[in-house]
This record gives structure tokens, C-alpha cells and sequence, in this order.
């Protein structure tokens, strides 16, 4: 006998392994039916209950899946206790239990009979379920998990077994009758085979002799949802007669404040902008606004800043008064990651400043130990830091709505009662109305609660984006997060998205909640009662310093000067420094030195360089490389003596009040660079020093540029790829906005004319009714969003105490520091103290090659003391040989370096600050002023002081504060004043600055005109001039890298190639430097590379072993290590010797395939791959000798077996094999390396490439700009794939390599038909295109992006015969000889043919040509008789 049941509940339990005795945990039954069939299947009996909710309610959101409501229940419910009773003797009479994922149903009843305090009498009895594996694998549906079957639904396996849609899932009765029917047909086809069965076969016997399918047993089912409206009705009737028919006096004089607004750093979940938020709550004339993002403050200091700069120019009545808030993820246990728990999201609001930092205790917590999908708290943490916080109950995923919606009214009152204990009158109930009927039927009990519990009702409006428009760019802005495509259905499940509603999210005006809520006028009132409670504050401070531990003697006790130890300390070690810094301290470096001490005393800052100080004594320690400064800290002889920067500043005229005007107090900014590998151990110092609860790193906001949101945009709205790739082209250095929001003239003047007409195209396709139109409206809308987080490359923030007490922090998975939530913007305006640990490659360059010049020649090479001098290093400058070379390697750098020639480093500064847009246009000026080609002039004659380095010419912006000293008589501080406000052109400034240098001048003895000239020619270029200490520091690293380049070229090079060996393209480049200058760059080698480039015995550079894929460090060490005394002989004693757990098998093979062991003796490298008889290769084999090898070694047999074991395995001879071909051994290589190091596929076709080719395949990236030129292109084919269209025509992808790079084509149609016979892997080709505008599509009227028209093809070898029509030897009239022609005759000879030969007779010095053509010799024209010219070095040009 059988016994088929099913159960409808209130819900789903919170943890399935809970056990049945926690009723907290498990739903309530409020249905049950249940069948009784006999072994021939034969239906017994069936019986349905309705259960009487007693001491619950039926949520809303179970209603809504099988619609009983908890009126419907109560009206014709049976008592639970009876229904059980009932249950318990149907199920004494039967062997089986079945149902259809019968575990949920078995748990529901088990916890229904122990809450009844009744033995559970399901315990014991044998069950069966009709989801399982079993028909799974039946019905054969996609996405279960690990790659299975999906486990189907009741309505699934009833279509798959009867191929009929069984739609009344979800009413006990109905799935029962369902559940029955496909049991027995289960059982009658043989596909369920239960283990509780003893013996299927027998058991099943009656019901597999039924030759016809089982059908329902015909029960009417009652439509419960119908039945529930139906005594709804009533009570919806009742409650519209009381609704008010207006407006009252006043809800309508009441002001209305938005207290629940998200916005963009809610990541990818709101897109309003916060200038956007406070504008609309200005052009409503709201008192104050909220910002309530989800689990976090990143906008917080924003959103105040924001509110502040409306408040200044405003009347008192419409200032806004900003609350900061956070909606909060609480769970149960915030620390719990063992499942995924969101929690519930309440939203809390800052009353005051100690309520703010609260919050940032809170939110901290949520990331650092809470988060796990969501940044998470949990009541523990809001019990701790609930002061001075007010908080709103929540939408419908709060905790008191959501257990209405989920759990019942009992659950959603206690959750109240808990938040209003710990609140008491700072916990408001938050009313919504969205037009979701979830949330009406939560306000009804919410309002009752209300009433119950005297807790005051708010009405908001939960907002994502500020106009209901934008609604459609929001809900692209969810698919972008979720990476769904808009067109998938919003909904719950599998084939479903997340999405919102409708359209109701936005920003509505006090009007509009009015209207929304003037059933409810309390709801509005009490919104003044709650603002009326908030402080206003600010975030913004001074700078905070952790405080700096100075040495007993230096400790002052002084009231009125909190600094006075650390000014004494300061004094004692700059003035320490000096001593060692000068020869002798004269009376002007005095005065420097007291004057810079002076200012740093007044600014309160001298803790700051105490602070920087002591981490780069620390860096120098422990050999992490500093750079000699930046920015215009170098400006500090301060600086200097301390060691923090390296440049004397009084040597090059560098200013202090560049760096801290005397007379504004402005925090200090001293940027770092160390080398890229020790950056982080003096990090680690910092940390360890100050304690990492007081560090921390910033963070950064990724936002959405113009062209991300297009591409992210069109992928939402599924445009095609191509069409999204060319609109994204189009889009010029601009943003999305301004292209709408320009005029034609501003944007004729910021954009070129090819750019312009591109834009046009932009709008013309914006205005379409098409999906292109919609990405770039919708793109226009999200540009700007916040996208993602990221962490500031080089920004760390130092507390004086736990950092969490300061600025609220987060984690990140790049790091195990704190990050702050606040952006590199603001964080010291939020009194945070940041220092730039900035890490420079260039100085980890210079390391290298000083160690490798050690480790050679034993020369100890100070970097910091270099000759500046050195005729070797100026005369490198002179030639442009500058590739390589710190801020000097571009092709631009390098010609105007051979139009210079600088002789002196001044020149070096100079050009360094000149190469930039603006003042680039000075450089051909500054050129011939020093090479004596133009006058320098100056305008007064006192000028020459200061402008003779630069030849005339202002060039820093110190030149311009030092005259306006000396001409006007202006103070340190109002140069600098006058510096700022001529580089960031503040014109307000200037006018105020101009009498004062035209007076000042004049009373200096200075004609006015001369004065007025000065300030118009500093006016138009001032604004280009640049920071002579960042210049002058650059230069010097600079030079160090120009001096080791020109004495120790080949280590140099070595150290450029290591610190570039993760961009094998910069390897390829700086590997053809190489062949330039004539060092040969050679393969790794087991016995002489090391982990990095190195240089060999020979002047040659070695292949680091660690730029070979697979093989890491571990692997090098013990390489190194093991071939100190003695080199490897050979790939056994390679084995025998080094450490075979850091070196495993795939290390072994991809530095064999690179060619590392190519140096032992005869062997090639297809021999230690080539498998042998058994099928294991000769490598695998050698790599086991070595393991069974050491073992021995280390074992008490050693001294006996050892010899004889070595003996007896170097007596077995290598396996032969064919040497692999060139091309097969240069591909292997590529493989583990990226690039071909011992040759180039194309070699061998170095004349068809330098000849026939005119474009290299690197510069095919941008098509537009060769439209209608025909192009020459050869290379290998390295990829091909041969595809179909949709239509059944043919069509092929192929890649093709050149010695640049590599590039993918297409073809399609009869070119296909034509060419695909060339198109084979390994195949040298040469093909003749033209590039054609893209096709116009007839229906928009759009151009497509540029295609290529293939004109040829043909195989490489034939190019150079096919193609070439004559030959032209140049020959120099003053070398012709007579047995130089007969030499040149015997060179011909073998290559007799029909192409005729011309020769230029030139003659230089009169400069002129002859051109002549043999009558008698004609030649054939092949590879090998250019090979043979150029050998005798004979000049020739084809066609």
C-alpha cells in the first residue's frame, strides 16, 4: 500500500539541516492531501485539508505562490490536531510514503506532530520520492549541478512521461493527484527503482502487467487564490470609503524630505549622481536630504561637500541639511561564512558626529570581518554602536516587512519589539508605496504596529535614480552588475533576472508623496520631527599626524608649543645632515636651512618630515633603492640633509616656497619612489611600525568612460559586437555628454575636423529609433556610474590611532591592508595623513646593472655619485642612442637630442621639462639659441640671472617666481601665489597680481612697457612652464641610466630586458636595441643564465631562465646554486646535482624546448621528447634517474651502490631521432617563451619582406586612416579555422605573423573559393589588398567599418622572382675599377636570365646621376643572387 502526499506551508525554513524540534526554524503546514493506492495502484482513498492558522499568520509572499490567505485558512480551516490525527491512521495503514520531493513535505509534518507534542509517525516508515537522480537522468534537463542533470519539478516530470502541462502545481490536492499519477507510471514503465523496495520485481509485479498509462482520478480542485480575493473584497471596499478626498492645509504646509536615497557608490545599483540628488532636493525646496547607500560611506564626504558648496550661495530658508546614513546587510551572525546569509536591510542615519563615526565602526566591520557576498553586521555590532543613530525599519527586504511578507505577523512583531527596545524613539517604521502589492499588504500590518506600539510612521520613497526616465538606464545599469541581457524576463529562478518592478524608484517631489501618502498625513509630519534631531557636521579637517617617538634628550615640555621636541629633533638632524651633505656650511646655507626650519615650524609640520625620514633611512637599510626625489620636495635643502631627496637644491636653484609657502599653511607633499621590488618590504616597516589597524591603503572609484558605457550598454541591450565595437570608435577624446550638450562651436574648437564628423554620425544615430539609438541614449545616461572599486597603486594612509576612529575602511582581495572607503580626493581633506610609496621601475633597472657590474668585474658603482661630466654619457645623448633611457626614449626625445647635442646636464633638465604638449613648440628655439643659430635676448637685462641655464627662455616655473622677486620685489610666498595662479590660469588672481608686479617693477627702476610685456609673455606661457625640482630629479635618473648604458652597455641592456620580462612585445623591442648596438642576445642556458638577463663571459646576454614559462624561481635557485663550482656537463649530472622538488617536469621541458640545454654536447632537443619504445620519453626517464639517483645518495647504501648506479645508467646510450625542422623547433620555442629568440620564421625571407611589403601587420590596428590604399603584406600562417555562415556559404579566420606582430583576417565569398588553398598553417604567404570603405547599409543609411578588398595572394618563396622586373647596381664613380666591374661580372654569371640590369653612375660631389642599362648580361632574379650582391657589398635597388 501506498501513500501519496503533499504539503503547502508558510514558507521555506531558514537552515534544511536544522533539526525537526526547532519550530522556530521550520514553516507551518496550512494544506495537506494524501492518496492511498493499493500494490495494483488502485486509489484506496483521498482526503484534503485546509489547516486553521492558530497563533500564525500566512505571509504574503507564500499566498502569493499557492493562495491561501490566512482569512481563507480561518474561514475553512480544520484544527491542526485533528488533521494529524487523521494523517497518523492513513498512514498506519500503508508501507510506502511518496511525494514529490518528499523530504520538505516528511520535515514540515515531523515538525507539525512534535509541535502537537506527538510522536513524529513518520519516523521509521519506508519513503520514496519521485525526484531524484533516477528521473533526472529521465528526463535529461540541463543545469544541474556539477555538470549533471538538473533534478525536475513535479510539473516537468508530469509533461515528460505524458506530454501534458500540468498547471495547478502548488494546491496540495492537485500535486498529490499529479504525484500519483506519475508514481505509478514510474513504477509501471520500470524507471523508479526505490532502495526501499526488498524486492522490486515482486513488489512492482501487478502494477508493470498494466498494458495501458495511469490517468488522474478526476478530483475538482477548489481555485484557492479566487476563494482568497474573494473574502478580501470585502475589507478592500471597506477601507477605499475611507480614504480622504484631498490634500489637508497641513500635509500640504508640511515640508517632505527623502530619507532613503541610493546613489552611485551604491556599485552598479543607483545611478544618481550626487550633485544630481542634492539639485533636485534644492529644486523641490527640501530642508535636508539623505544619502542611504548599501553597506557603505564611500559618498559620504562627497554628498557633505556637495551640500556645503549649495549652502554658500544660498538665502538661510533653502539651505539643505545633509544626513549621512547607511542601509545596512544585517544578519544573524556577521562572521558566519559557512552560508550565504544577506540578512536584512535596515537603513540607519547619523544624527550627529558621534552617530557618523558609528556608522563608520559599523560599515567597517561589515567589510572586515562581515563580508561574504555583501558587507554584513549583525544586532551584536548594532547593540555596540547603536549611540546617536536613528533608524528606519526598511523596505520590503527589511527585517519586520520581510518576516510579514515571509515568516508571519508573530515573527515580524517581535523583530519590531527588538528594534525599538534598543532605539526607543529614534526607530521609525518606514512606510512605502511603490504599487507593489507586497508592500500594501506590509504596510497594513505595519501601520497596526504603529498604532500598537506608539512608534511614529515615515514616508519615503526608495530611490535609485533621480528622474523617472532614467529608469531604463537603471535597469541596464542591474543587467551590467547581474551580466544578463535586458531581454531575459524580470523574475525569481532559472531563466530569470533581477530587475525592478516598475518605474516608481526615482526622486519624487513633495507633491508627489503627498498624493501618495494623504491617506496618511502622519507619515509626512513626522518627517520634520526626525530632521529637527540631526546635528549638521563636517568631515573635513586638518591633517591628523601619528605621533613620531623622538629620543629622550630632544623632549620638550612646553604648553604653548605641542611641536617643540619634534622642531628641536628636526633641527638637530637636519643640521647632522648638512655637515655631511656640504664641505663647509656657509652663512647662506645657514640661512636656507633656518629658514626652511623657521617655516616648517610655523606650518605645525615638523612631525611630517620626522615621519619620512626615518621609513627612507629604513628603505636605505635595508638596500631598497630610493630615487633622489620628486615634485618639488626637492626644492628642500631641509630634505636634502635629512636624505629624503638627493639633489641639492641650492646647486640648481630649486625653491622651498615651491614646496610650502611661508605665508599659507598647506599640508606638505612628499612623493617617493623606490624601486618596484622593495617598495613593499618598506611598506611592511610602515606597517610594522605604526601598527596596521593605524595603516591603510585608498581607494579608488572605477568609473564608466564614455566608451565602456556604450560597450556595457550595447551588451545589455544585445547590439551586435561589431556595430558596438565601430559606434565605440567613433567617440573622440570626449565625454558622452558634452557631445550633446556643446554647441557646434565649442565643439569645433575642441575637436579636429576628422573627429568632428564622426560626432556628427554619433547624433545622427542618437536620434534614431533603433538599438544603436538606444545604447547611446541609455550609454549617455550610465556614463560617469561607478563601475568597480580598486585600490590606489601607490597612496597608504597613517593614523595617530586605530583607523576605523578616522575614516571608515574596507578590504580588498589585492590586499591585506585596510583600504579606505573614501577616494585619493578627499582622504586628506578628511584630515588622513597620505604618503605616495610609489614604485619606479627605472630604479630597480639601476640596481640590477649595478650588481651585474659587481658580480663581473668587481667594481663598486655609486649611482648617486656619478661624474657629471662624462663625455662617454653626453656624447650617447648627442647620437639619440636614448632607447632604454629613463624619460628620454621616445622617437620625438631622441631628434630633438641629436638637434641639441646637450653638452651639460642643465640641458638635460631643460629638455626634460620642454618635452611635454605646450612647451614642445619652444624646443626648436631652445635648440638654436644653444647651437649659436639665434640670439638670446632678454627682455631687462638683470633677467640673464636666471634665465642663462635655459638660453633665454622661461622654462620652470621657478625662473618665473625668482624674477617676479627680483623685478617686483614680490615675497617668497606671492611668487608661489603668482605660480599657481599663472599655471592654472586663474585669471581673478592675476588681475590682482598684475598692478602689484607692474608697481613693484617700476619702483625698481623698470620701464612699464618692458614690465607689461614680461607679464604678457609669462601670461601665455607661464601656464606651460614647469617644476624645476621634479625636472632636475628626473634628469639625474636619467643620466644614471644614459651612463651605465654608455660604459656598461651589454649589463645595462641585460637589466632593461629583465625589468621588462612580463611584456614579451617590450622584450621584442628592446632585444632589437640590442642587435643595433651588436650585442648578440642569446637563449637561456642552464650553466649560464640566471633567473633575470644576465651577461656572459663573452659580452653576450643571456636569456633570464625565468622569463620561460613554467620555470619559477624555485627551479633557477637550485640551478644556480648547484653550478657554482662546477658546471654541468651534461642533462644526468644536471639531475644528479640540483634539487629535483623545485624543479619539476614541465620546468625541465619548457627550458629544454627554450633551447637551455642545447649546450650539452651533440644532443638536440627532439631527442629528450622523443618517446621511446615504451612510450615514456627519454627526458621523463633521465628526470627518474636523478630522483632514484639522490635517494641512493641519501641513503646508508650510498658508499657501496653509488659509483656502480651512475656507471651503469651513463652507459645506456640516447635514443636517435630526426632533428626537428627549423620552423617546428622556432614554434616550440615561441611556446614557452612568447617570442622566437634563436631565429625568426622569416629569415629566410628577409628580401621578399624588405621589398614587396610596404605595411607591417602592427599597423593594421586602425583600418580608417589606409582606406583606398592598396597594402602589401607577407608573414606565416600560424591559425586557420574554416567556418559556414548561416546561409551554408564557406568562409575562413586566419592569422598571419610578421616579424612585428600578428593579425587576424577574414574572407569570405568567391576570395575564399580562390584562396583557400594558401590558407594552410606554417605556409609563407604574401597577399595584395585594398582597403575599402565599409558597405552603407540602404535602410539607415550608416557606413560600416572598413573592409579589406583581397586583391592576391602567393607563396612567399615566388615573391621575390615573380615580382621583380629589373635590378639597379649604384655604383660611386670614384671607386669604379676595372677588376671591381670584372668582379661584379663573375658575382652575375651563375643567375643568367630575362631581367635586364641598369646601373646608377653617381658621382656625390658634383651631385649627379647617370643612369645606364647592359645590353648584354640579363639576370634572374632569385633570393640567392641578393644574397650574393649584398655579401660583396654591392647597393641595388629592384624595380
Amino acid at each position: 500500500m501506498y501513500l501519496i502526499f503533499d504539503t503547502e506551508t508558510t514558507g521555506l525554513p531558514k537552515r534544511w539541516k536544522a533539526p525537526l524540534s526547532d519550530s522556530e526554524n521550520w514553516p507551518r503546514c496550512i494544506q495537506i492531501a494524501w492518496q492511498i493506492h493499493d500494490p495494483k495502484g488502485s486509489v484506496i482513498s483521498h482526503e484534503d485539508y485546509l489547516i486553521s492558522p492558530d497563533g500564525f499568520t500566512i505571509p504574503f509572499d507564500s499566498e502569493q505562490v499557492h493562495g491561501i490567505s490566512t482569512a481563507l485558512a480561518q474561514d475553512q480551516g480544520s484544527p491542526l490536531l485533528e488533521v494529524l490525527n487523521k494523517f497518523k491512521l492513513a498512514l498506519n495503514k500503508v508501507n510506502f510514503v511518496v511525494g514529490h520531493n518528499v523530504s520538505f513535505d516528511r520535515n514540515i509534518i515531523g515538525a507539525e506532530f512534535l509541535r502537537s507534542d506527538l510522536d513524529d509517525a513518520l519516523e521509521g516508515k519506508l519513503v520514496i520520492d519521485t525526484c531524484t537522480e533516477e528521473t533526472a537522468n529521465l528526463c535529461k534537463l540541463p543545469g544541474g549541478r556539477g555538470g549533471k542533470f538538473k533534478l525536475p519539478t513535479l510539473g516537468e516530470l508530469y509533461n515528460y512521461l505524458f506530454k501534458q502541462s500540468f498547471k495547478e502545481a502548488h494546491n496540495a490536492t492537485a500535486d498529490v493527484e499529479a504525484t500519483s499519477r506519475i508514481f505509478l507510471e514510474l513504477l509501471r514503465k520500470d524507471n523508479l527503482h526505490p532502495e526501499v523496495f526488498d524486492n522490486q520485481q515482486a513488489q512492482t509485479l501487478e502494477i508493470r502487467e498494466i498494458s495501458t498509462p495511469f490517468k488522474l482520478i478526476g478530483l475538482s480542485h477548489q481555485n484557492l487564490k479566487e476563494a482568497s480575493a474573494v473574502l478580501k473584497k470585502d475589507k478592500v471596499d471597506i477601507k477605499k470609503s475611507t480614504l480622504h478626498s484631498g490634500i489637508s492645509s497641513d500635509l500640504a504646509n508640511a515640508p517632505f524630505v527623502h530619507l532613503h536615497n541610493h546613489s552611485q557608490f551604491s556599485v552598479l545599483q543607483a545611478t544618481s549622481r550626487i550633485n544630481q540628488l542634492v539639485a533636485a532636493a534644492a529644486a523641490d525646496n527640501m530642508p535636508a536630504i539623505a544619502i542611504t547607500d548599501h553597506g557603505n560611506l564611500m559618498g559620504a564626504f562627497h554628498f557633505i561637500k556637495a551640500i556645503d558648496k549649495h549652502n554658500i550661495n544660498v538665502e538661510e530658508d533653502k539651505k539643505i541639511k545633509p544626513i549621512v546614513g547607511c542601509e545596512f546587510y544585517v544578519c544573524g551572525d556577521h562572521k558566519d561564512k559557512t552560508r550565504r546569509d544577506d540578512g536584512y536591510q535596515i537603513v540607519f542615519l547619523a544624527k550627529n558626529k558621534a552617530g557618523y563615526h558609528n556608522l563608520a565602526k559599523l560599515t567597517s566591520a561589515a567589510y572586515v570581518d562581515g563580508f561574504y557576498y555583501v558587507p554584513r553586521i549583525d544586532r551584536k555590532l548594532v547593540e555596540h554602536y547603536k549611540d546617536d543613530l536613528i533608524v528606519l525599519s526598511g523596505n520590503t527586504y527589511g527585517e519586520v516587512s520581510s518576516k510579514i511578507l515571509n515568516m508571519g505577523d508573530r515573527q515580524a512583531e517581535e523583530a519590531l519589539k527588538w528594534w525599538h527596545n534598543q532605539f526607543g524613539d529614534d526607530f521609525y517604521i518606514e512606510l512605502m508605496r511603490h504599487g507593489e502589492e507586497g508592500e500594501d499588504r506590509a504596510n497594513e500590518v505595519l501601520i497596526d504596529f504603529s498604532s500598537k506600539y506608539n512608534i511614529p510612521v515615515i514616508a519615503t520613497n526608495n530611490t535609485y535614480y533621480t528622474k523617472k526616465e532614467e529608469a531604463n538606464a537603471h535597469d541596464i545599469l542591474l543587467c551590467v552588475k547581474e551580466g544578463e541581457k535586458q531581454s531575459t524576463p524580470i523574475g525569481r529562478g532559472r531563466g530569470f533576472r533581477y530587475g525592478f518592478p516598475n518605474q516608481e524608484y526615482y526622486f519624487k517631489t513633495g507633491d508627489e508623496m503627498k498624493e501618495l501618502f494623504q491617506d496618511l498625513e502622519e507619515a509626512i509630519i513626522n518627517i520634520q520631527k526626525l530632521i529637527d534631531k540631526i546635528e549638521p557636521f563636517s568631515l573635513a579637517r586638518e591633517v591628523l599626524l601619528p605621533k613620531f617617538e623622538i629620543p629622550d634628550e630632544h623632549l620638550i615640555n612646553d604648553d604653548s608649543d605641542e611641536n617643540k621636541g619634534e622642531n628641536d629633533y628636526l633641527r638637530f638632524l637636519a643640521y647632522k645632515g648638512a655637515k655631511e651633505r656640504y664641505l663647509k656650511l656657509t652663512d647662506d646655507i645657514k640661512e636656507r636651512i633656518d629658514f626652511e626650519l623657521g617655516v616648517i615650524a610655523n606650518t605645525g609640520y615638523p612631525g611630517y618630515f620626522l615621519i619620512v625620514q626615518d621609513f627612507i633611512a629604513a628603505a636605505r637599510n635595508m638596500d631598497v633603492s630610493v630615487g633622489p626625489g620628486r615634485g618639488s620636495a626637492a626644492g628642500s635643502v631641509v630634505a636634502y640633509c635629512l636624505k629624503i631627496t638627493n639633489i641639492d637644491p641650492i646647486k640648481y636653484n630649486l625653491l622651498f616656497e615651491r614646496f610650502l609657502n611661508p605665508d599659507r599653511v598647506s599640508m606638505p607633499d612628499i612623493d617617493i619612489d623606490f624601486d618596484d621590488e622593495g617598495r613593499s618590504r618598506v611598506m611592511d616597516y610602515v606597517i610594522e611600525k605604526y601598527g596596521s589597524n593605524q595603516v591603510a591603503q585608498i581607494m579608488t572609484y572605477g568609473t564608466m568612460a564614455a566608451k565602456s558605457s556604450i560597450r556595457d550598454t550595447a551588451r545589455v541591450l544585445d547590439l551586435p559586437l561589431g556595430e558596438a565595437d565601430r559606434i565605440a570608435k567613433l567617440l573622440p577624446n570626449i565625454k558622452l555628454d558634452n557631445i550633446f550638450s556643446y554647441s557646434d562651436q565649442e565643439l569645433k574648437g575642441k575637436l579636429r575636423a576628422e573627429e568632428i564628423l564622426r560626432v556628427n554620425e554619433i547624433k545622427n544615430l542618437a536620434d534614431e529609433d533603433s538599438i544603436s539609438g538606444q545604447t547611446i541614449q541609455q550609454a549617455k545616461i550610465l556614463e560617469g556610474s561607478l563601475r568597480n572599486t580598486g585600490i590606489h597603486a601607490c597612496g597608504v594612509i597613517i593614523t595617530p590611532d586605530d583607523i576605523t576612529k578616522f575614516v571608515p575602511v574596507a578590504t580588498a582581495k589585492d590586499s591585506d591592508l585596510y583600504v579606505t572607503q573614501f577616494d585619493n580626493s578627499v582622504v586628506e581633506d578628511a584630515g588622513l595623513l597620505k604618503m605616495d610609496f610609489l614604485g619606479l621601475k627605472t630604479l630597480t633597472l639601476i640596481k640590477d646593472t649595478v650588481k651585474q657590474v659587481k658580480y663581473k668585474y668587481d667594481i663598486d658603482l655609486d649611482p648617486d655619485n656619478f661624474p657629471l661630466d662624462d663625455s662617454k654619457t653626453y656624447e650617447l645623448f648627442q647620437r639619440g642612442e636614448t632607447v632604454g633611457i629613463f624619460q628620454y626614449e621616445s622617437t620625438g626625445m631622441q631628434k630633438y637630442l641629436k638637434d641639441l647635442k646637450p653638452t651639460v646636464f642643465d640641458d638635460l633638465i631643460a629638455m626634460n621639462a620642454l618635452y611635454r604638449p605646450g612647451p614642445l613648440e619652444y624646443i626648436p628655439s631652445f635648440v638654436d639659441r644653444k647651437n649659436g643659430n639665434e640670439d638670446i635676448t632678454y627682455d631687462l637685462p638683470v633677467m640673464g640671472e636666471y634665465l642663462k641655464e635655459t638660453y633665454g627662455i622661461t622654462v620652470y616655473q621657478e625662473q618665473v617666481m625668482l624674477l617676479s622677486q627680483k623685478l617686483a620685489g614680490f615675497s617668497k610666498g606671492d611668487a608661489d601665489v603668482l605660480r599657481k595662479a599663472m599655471g592654472k590660469k586663474i585669471f581673478a588672481l592675476l588681475q590682482k597680481l598684475k598692478p602689484q608686479f607692474i608697481d613693484g617693477g617700476k619702483s625698481n627702476g623698470h620701464p612699464e612697457e618692458v614690465l607689461e610685456k614680461i607679464w604678457k609673455d609669462w601670461e601665455a606661457f607661464a601656464a606651460y612652464a614647469f617644476n624645476k625640482s621634479h625636472s632636475t630629479c628626473y634628469a639625474w635618473i636619467g643620466y644614471q641610466t644614459a651612463y651605465l648604458k654608455a660604459h656598461y652597455p651589454a649589463e645595462y641592456m641585460a637589466a632593461v630586458l629583465s625589468n621588462n620580462m612580463n611584456d614579451i612585445k617590450q622584450v621584442s623591442f628592446f632585444m632589437e636595441e640590442c642587435r643595433r648596438m651588436g650585442l648578440k642576445v642569446l637563449g637561456p642556458d642552464v650553466n649560464e643564465s640566471f633567473y633575470k638577463f644576465a651577461v656572459n663571459d663573452k659580452q653576450e646576454i643571456r636569456f633570464g631562465m625565468g622569463a620561460v614559462k613554467g620555470v619559477g624561481r624555485g627551479a633557477v635557485e637550485t640551478i644556480i646554486e648547484h653550478r657554482k663550482d662546477l658546471k654541468f656537463n651534461s642533462i644526468f649530472d644536471l639531475v644528479k646535482r640540483i634539487d629535483l622538488r623545485a624543479a619539476n617536469k614541465k620546468a625541465f621541458e619548457n627550458l629544454l624546448l627554450a633551447g637551455g640545454m642545447d649546450s650539452f654536447g651533440e644532443t638536440h632537443r627532439a631527442q629528450y621528447l622523443n618517446p621511446d619504445g615504451d612510450g615514456i620519453t627519454f627526458l621523463e626517464k633521465v628526470i627518474r634517474f636523478g630522483s632514484k639517483y639522490q635517494e641512493n645518495l641519501n641513503s646508508a647504501q650510498t658508499s657501496l651502490f653509488g659509483e656502480e648506479t651512475d656507471e651503469t645508467y651513463q652507459d645506456l646510450t640516447i635514443p636517435p631521432s630526426e632533428p626537428w625542422k627549423n620552423l617546428i623547433r622556432l614554434k616550440k620555442e615561441k611556446e614557452v617563451v612568447g617570442i622566437y629568440i634563436s631565429a625568426h620564421p622569416l629569415d629566410d625571407f628577409t628580401h621578399e619582406m624588405e621589398h614587396f611589403t610596404n605595411i607591417s601587420l602592427a599597423q593594421l590596428g586602425d583600418l580608417d586612416r589606409l582606406i583606398n590604399r592598396e597594402l602589401n603584406i607577407g608573414g606565416i600562417v600560424n591559425e586557420v579555422e574554416h567556418l559556414e555562415s548561416r546561409n551554408g556559404k564557406a568562409w575562413a579566420r586566419f592569422m598571419v605573423e610578421d616579424f612585428s606582430d600578428q593579425h587576424e583576417f577574414r574572407i569570405f565569398g568567391e576570395d575564399y573559393l580562390k584562396y583557400r588553398h594558401f590558407l594552410v598553417v606554417n605556409q609563407f604567404i604574401r597577399i595584395r589588398t585594398m582597403v575599402r570603405p565599409g558597405w552603407t547599409n540602404k535602410e539607415t543609411g550608416k557606413v560600416g567599418a572598413p573592409r579589406i578588398q583581397y586583391l592576391s595572394f602567393e607563396m612567399l618563396q615566388n615573391t621575390v622572382e615573380t615580382n621583380s622586373k629589373k635590378l639597379t647596381i649604384q655604383l660611386d664613380i670614384h671607386k669604379l675599377q676595372s677588376e671591381k666591374i670584372k668582379a661584379l661580372e663573375d658575382h652575375l654569371k651563375p643567375f643568367k636570365g630575362d631581367k635586364p640590369i641598369f646601373f646608377n653612375v653617381y658621382d656625390s660631389d658634383k651631385k649627379v646621376k647617370l643612369t645606364l642599362n647592359s645590353k648584354k648580361i640579363k639576370v634572374k632574379i632569385i633570393p640567392e643572387l641578393l644574397d650574393e650582391l649584398e655579401e660583396h657589398k654591392w647597393h641595388y635597388k629592384l624595380n
